[in-house]
C-alpha cells in the first residue's frame, strides 16, 4: 500500500532503527517508548489489522509469532515480555498496518 506509514518504513523509504529483518517481516524499535525496551514486528505485507488475517495471510503471521521469542532474546528480554496488537481506532490503533507492539525491560503492570 503505496501511503502506509509501515509499508514505508518495511520497504526502506522511510527510515528506522532496525532489530530484525528477514523477507517476511521487520522488527524495529518504537518511537516512543513505553517501555525501557519496546520494538514493534510488522509483516512485510501489508495487511490493515487483526480482523483482516485470513486464510491467505495467516502463515506471516504465524512465523511473526514464532520469531517473536528469539528477536526479544535479542533485545535482551530474558525475563519475560508483552505482545500487544491494537485493533481499530477504539484500541488505539494509529497506523493501519497489523503491527505487534513487544514491551519489556522492567515489570510491567496493566496500565504500562
Amino acid at each position: 500500500m503505496s501511503d502506509c506509514l509501515f509499508c514505508k518504513i518495511a520497504a526502506g523509504e522511510i527510515p528506522s532503527k532496525k532489530l530484525y529483518e528477514d523477507d517476511k517481516i521487520l522488527a524495529f524499535y518504537d518511537i516512543s517508548p513505553i517501555a525501557p525496551v519496546h520494538f514493534l514486528v510488522i509483516p512485510k505485507e501489508h495487511i490493515q489489522s487483526v480482523d483482516m488475517v485470513n486464510e491467505e495471510n495467516s502463515a506471516v503471521i504465524a512465523y511473526i509469532f514464532q520469531k517473536i521469542g528469539e528477536i526479544a532474546k535479542e533485545a535482551g528480554l530474558t525475563n519475560g515480555y508483552r505482545v500487544i496488537s491494537n485493533c481499530g481506532a477504539d484500541a488505539g490503533q494509529t497506523v493501519p498496518h497489523i503491527h505487534f507492539h513487544v514491551l519489556g525491560g522492567k515489570e510491567l503492570n496493566w496500565q504500562v
